[in-house]
């Protein structure tokens, strides 16, 4: 038994660490490359159902977006849900300059993903505790992952492979409350095969 939901994204990454689990369930995602609406907000809960809401007044299909953030807590949170922005502007080098000579380097990723489905919307959140490394390490995953370390480990996300990440991972944990809601709610909410 198959279950179909899109997925509104241009990530390439989150698509695949979506996929990997997700398909322990049966959901199967389907990419979708729209752009999507974001609003200016310090809640990405705001910002993921308001994306969501929009694409599917667009699609009205079953449809999914993941927002994420890393929060740094000598930073007061910051980047927080302006993290994708400053990725692209300051990138790694400019966090850790940031926090060139800060001793508490706590810091978490925070994931929500948010489902519309028949004009309503439902939540599921993801976290993981950690601390922002000294330097850049890994090659693997994307965004902040080279300079992020989960607590149980001293490896950073850019060292992990998916599997590996997928047992700490932020958005692990939320796309599994997805899934797990999808699963017990699919007889009323989606057409399955």
């Amino acid at each position: 038994m198959t279950i179909e939901l899109f997925f509104a994204t241009n990530n390439k990454g989150k698509v695949k660490e979506a996929e990997y689990i997700l398909n322990k369930y049966g959901v199967v995602l389907k990419p979708i490359a729209i752009n999507k609406i974001e609003i200016q907000s310090n809640s990405l809960r705001e910002i993921a159902v308001y994306a969501v809401k929009s694409i599917y007044k667009i699609i009205g299909k079953p449809v999914v977006v993941e927002d994420s953030g890393l929060f740094i807590d000598a930073l007061n949170g910051f980047p927080g849900p302006y993290s994708s922005y400053v990725y692209k502007t300051i990138g790694l080098k400019g966090i850790l300059k940031l926090l060139d000579g800060v001793i508490d380097r706590k810091a978490k990723f925070i994931a929500v993903v948010a489902l519309a489905f028949n004009d309503n919307v439902y939540v599921f959140e993801g976290s993981i505790e950690g601390y922002i490394s000294l330097e850049i390490r890994g090659d693997k995953g994307f965004g902040f992952d080279p300079i992020f370390i989960p607590v149980g480990s001293n490896k950073t996300f850019g060292e992990m492979d998916i599997e590996e990440k997928s047992m700490y991972s932020h958005r692990g944990k939320a796309f599994k409350e997805l899934a797990t809601w999808v699963l017990n709610n699919k007889d009323k909410l989606f057409n399955t095969e």
